[in-house]
């Protein structure tokens, strides 16, 4: 039998990001609070750690103003950690929601002092490197140079369409004070993404972009994706993307990076979009919410596809393109999300089962958690040292932190 150990006790719920959750150095979780398990209720106001071996909380930041907090993902080698931020002193027409959001960033050494990842201009022409809107999911790259994040736009209201974007470290923005909401960010933010109010059916048009990934081979970076394709009958169908990306995310492309009145900011020159998979309508139901992820070489992007029974299953497929194929074979489904181990070999999930570790070339499957009771879906996460995998369970009416260690 294989057991668990709960790291949080306190009453209230703790929700984790599906990915990047642990310290670089594998010693702490950070997690946010608010209050449904699932983090569909945008109420938190606390980014916290825990100690996983000695069970101490910090606090890393405390919201204000009427703002709430939350999805808090740590840096790769800096204890640094980038979450979403809602606005400070709402008003009627300015609350929380998708397009009214941002990226802070904390670092531990400094607890409490949150700035800006990216930057927000709402007002025409608008400045090259800011946003118009909300980003969410903020993820960094493996290299801690860029962070990826899905966006949906202010300015174009009910028109805006999700898209997923990149920040660019290191290279501060600011904008004029045009607008209350206007501020400065620590970061230069595109959108790199291309959506379209009304795809051509069968065609690669997309109008949706989401459940984004970083993927990185051979030193080029790309973000894998979901987009909403539309089938011949008209139907929306999800498929995967690439977005291969240049070293310079400054120079625009066809369209302003800024976008203007009645367009969303462009991608930049030279970034590429292109479709991975052709899949029949009909199998793409009745799979958990999921992100995609990149094995550490580039090699494989990890996603959720039922099998001819339709049960829902982890498939791997090139980022260059080819047939998918399928890592497992769990009789009731896989049910959450999932994350690589650091070498590369091995993934982990959740099924009605239990917690697995499974070998992506030989299938080879090892229990980590045999007693999935109360387990959440939302987080199945690897420690970068390969060691543990962090995930939460329902205790007593809140989702508590709980870690397992990697089976050898």
């Amino acid at each position: 039998m294989k057991y668990d150990k709960q790291i949080t006790f306190a009453p209230h719920t703790h929700v984790l990001t599906n990915v990047n959750v642990w310290s670089p150095d594998s010693k702490r979780i950070v997690y946010d609070v608010r209050s449904d398990p699932s983090g569909k209720e945008f109420d938190g106001d606390r980014i916290e750690t825990v100690d996983v071996d000695t069970g101490e909380v910090k606090i890393l930041n405390t919201s204000k103003n009427g703002a709430k907090c939350g999805v808090a993902t740590y840096h790769p080698t800096l204890n640094r950690v980038v979450f979403i931020l809602g606005p400070e002193y709402p008003t009627p027409d300015f609350t929380y929601g998708f397009a009214r959001r941002q990226g802070v960033m904390v670092d531990e050494a400094t607890p409490g002092v949150a700035v800006n990842l990216d930057a927000r201009d709402l007002s025409p022409p608008f400045t090259p490197g800011a946003l118009r809107g909300g980003s969410h999911v903020h993820v960094f790259s493996p290299d801690g140079q860029l962070v990826s994040f899905t966006y949906d736009d202010h300015v174009l209201g009910e028109a805006s369409q999700r898209n997923v974007g990149v920040s660019e470290m290191g290279q501060r923005v600011t904008v004029p004070e045009t607008h209350p909401r206007n501020h400065a960010g620590e970061a230069f933010s595109v959108l790199v993404t291309r959506t379209v109010a009304d795809p051509k059916p069968g065609s690669d048009e997309i109008k949706k972009a989401y459940e984004e990934g970083w993927v990185v081979r051979d030193g080029k970076k790309s973000l894998a994706f979901l987009g909403d394709t539309v089938d011949e009958e008209g139907r929306t169908v999800p498929e995967i993307f690439v977005a291969d990306l240049p070293v310079d995310l400054t120079q625009a492309g066809d369209e302003p990076l800024q976008g203007t009145a009645t367009t969303p900011p462009g991608p930049p020159r030279g970034v590429t979009q292109r479709r991975l998979t052709r899949t029949p309508y009909q199998i793409r139901d009745k799979v958990p919410r999921h992100w995609l992820r990149a094995s550490p070489d580039g090699k494989w992007i990890t996603f959720l596809r039922p099998d001819a029974d339709g049960v829902s299953q982890i498939w791997v497929i090139s980022p260059a393109g080819g047939e998918a194929r399928r890592v497992t074979n769990e009789r009731f489904g896989v049910i959450s999300s999932f994350t690589w181990s650091p070498d590369g070999r091995r993934v982990t999930y959740g099924d009605d089962d239990g917690l697995w570790v499974t070998d992506v070339d030989t299938k080879v499957k090892k229990i980590c958690v045999s007693e999935p009771r109360g387990m959440r879906p939302e987080a199945v996460v690897f420690s970068p040292d390969g060691k543990r995998i962090a995930f939460t369970r329902m205790v007593d009416g809140f989702a508590q932190i709980f870690v397992g260690n990697t089976p050898e």
